[in-house]
Formats: structure tokens, sequence, C-alpha cells
């Protein structure tokens, strides 16, 4: 994790930080080669630096950390995690360390990543 991630980490609650820390490595367990960057509390994966090859974008919050997809809105969701109702992109919020076990998530990661440019 590069530091400005870790600064970002350093001013959330404790549980948020260690959820956020847990979904950033998973993306990168997926998307080793993802170019990591922070945009205020905003962490993004992607093609490079800037909105244009962005896959995936973690916000931790005060009770939840959100995850993302860039194009969502496109994605197959037969268990119902995205939320949002933008034409583009779509989210799902994520609470605990057993949401990031869930297979539906890694399916949807997984077409994410198939979608990038």
């Amino acid at each position: 994790m590069n530091d400005e991630v870790k600064r970002l980490l350093a001013t959330r609650d404790q549980h948020i930080a260690e959820l956020t820390e847990q979904l950033c490595e998973l993306i990168l367990q997926l998307y080793p080669e993802a170019t990591v960057t922070v945009d205020g509390g905003d962490i993004g994966f992607g093609a490079g630096t800037g909105y244009r090859g962005l896959v995936f974008v973690v916000s931790p919050h005060s009770r939840h950390v959100t995850l993302g997809l860039a194009h969502g809105a496109e994605l197959p969701d037969p268990a119902g995690l995205l939320d949002g109702s933008g034409r583009v992109h779509r989210h799902v919020k994520l609470r605990s360390a057993n949401d990031l076990q869930r297979t539906e998530l890694h399916e949807l990661m997984a077409a994410a990543l198939r979608r990038r440019p």
C-alpha cells in the first residue's frame, strides 16, 4: 500500500481502516498492475492516473466502505449487491470482512476487470 493510502487510513476508525486495507489488498490480488491513486478521501485503481482508465474506487466512510465499480450499471448482478441509480457507475457497501468473502462480490469484480480498457 502506498504512503498516500496509509495517510488516508490513519485518519479513519480502526475497523474502517482495516476493512479498507483488506479491500485494497483484494483488488491488488485481482488487478496487480493497477495504478493506485488517492483523490480526496477516495482510493482509485485503474490503468493510469485520472478518470479514463478507472476500474475501482474505494471510499472509506464512518460506518462502511464503498467499492465503486466503473461502468457498474452494465455489469450482471444477480445477487443484487450493486447500489446506485446513475447511468454508468454503481457501488457496493461493505460493512465487515465477511462481505469481502462473498462469491458474488468476487464475480462482480472479475466482470469489472474484464471490461477494463
